[in-house]
């Protein structure tokens, strides 16, 4: 595999954990999905290609994490005990995974443009 496509896998796996980031932010706060229950964080699972290389989104996984209990007795999806089952997603942490997303998005991008530059390189001493 080229250095470029090895770069194209990175870029394709990073955009699957930023659109997931974007859907744990956007569920922030659903206490009831249509499975039942709380939002559950959605992770991607990446592994590394050893026949070529790269870098693949082998599965995407619920958060193990058991979603916290909060006491609101007049929410609508408060039990008997007036407690709230809210989803595992913590903002914060959200944020710094999107920040992590987004650079190494970023690094990809630099060495396909680093990569497209070195064979330009090499046609233009070929020709010469």
């Amino acid at each position: 595999m080229s250095s470029i496509d090895i770069s194209a896998s990175g870029l394709a796996a990073q955009r699957v954990r930023m659109d997931l980031i974007a859907e744990n932010l956007a569920n922030a706060d659903t206490t009831r999905t249509a499975n039942g229950g709380a939002y559950q964080r959605l992770q991607a699972v990446l592994e590394s290609d050893a026949t070529d290389g790269g870098v693949n989104v082998s599965a995407v996984v619920a958060d193990p994490n058991m979603p916290p209990r909060v006491y609101r007795p007049g929410h609508p999806d408060a039990d008997s005990a007036g407690y709230v089952q809210m989803p595992n997603v913590d903002s914060v942490e959200e944020m710094v995974d999107l920040v992590t997303a987004s650079r190494t998005f970023e690094a990809n991008i630099t060495a396909i443009d680093a990569s497209k530059a070195m064979t330009r390189q090499a046609l233009e001493l070929s020709r010469g």
